[in-house]
């Protein structure tokens, strides 16, 4: 079982034709946590990707996380699921793929964020403090949501909408320490430079600041 307070550089990634040598170049750059985020793609296609990562993943001691399907997840062998406000229930993922399971659930509202403390999720997304092309059509929830979410929680809250190597510092010092990543990563030339130089300012930060036990 996942410790997921320890893991604050998360991966959300599409299918790609490279993935065998991309995902490990991220991985040894720094990140700790990976979802594949495919909605576009069979059901084959989604299960034979994360089938292919699932490995990896395990052996750099890192979760792997399917988007939106627990069936899929569990025919694939991932460590778990994320879901969505109008995907499966937290419940119902639980109920496949049992108590040991990573089940993420994504927030954009208070009232939604409220909502998810109440389910058995393991984690919560807050987000995203800004519109992101990832999330078409979707206006950006501010920093002040992501700080509100992040105070209140129970568990760890993952900040998701524009995170880069540029800005992460300043989410650090605003009080935010989870982040989800997906442009800065996989549009880079070198992602695993790429990652290491966005995993370094994030040391940095939380270096300089108080972070809970682990």
């Amino acid at each position: 079982m996942f410790d997921l307070r320890s893991r604050h550089l998360y991966l959300c990634v599409p299918a790609r034709e490279d993935m065998a040598t991309f995902l490990p170049q991220v991985l040894r750059g720094g990140v700790d946590v990976v979802q594949l985020r495919e909605k576009h793609l069979s059901d084959e296609i989604r299960v034979a990707t994360a089938r292919l990562m699932a490995p990896i993943c395990r052996d750099f001691g890192v979760p792997l996380v399917m988007n939106d399907s627990p069936e899929l997840a569990l025919q694939a062998g991932a460590d778990g699921v994320h879901v969505g406000q109008d995907d499966v229930s937290v419940e119902r993922c639980r109920q496949l793929l049992g108590d040991d399971a990573i089940i993420g659930l994504s927030t954009h509202a208070s009232e939604e964020f409220a909502l998810g403390l109440a389910t058995r999720a393991s984690y919560l997304s807050a987000g995203p403090i800004v519109p992101t092309p990832t999330k078409l059509g979707r206006a950006g929830t501010g920093i002040a949501y992501a700080l509100e979410c992040e105070r209140q929680s129970d568990r760890p809250v993952f900040v998701t909408g524009g995170v880069n190597e540029q800005n992460i510092a300043s989410l650090v010092g605003q009080g935010l320490r989870r982040f989800v990543v997906v442009r800065s990563l996989t549009q880079a030339n070198e992602p695993e430079k790429a990652a290491r130089l966005l995993r370094e300012a994030l040391e940095r930060a939380l270096s300089t600041v108080t972070v809970e036990p682990t």
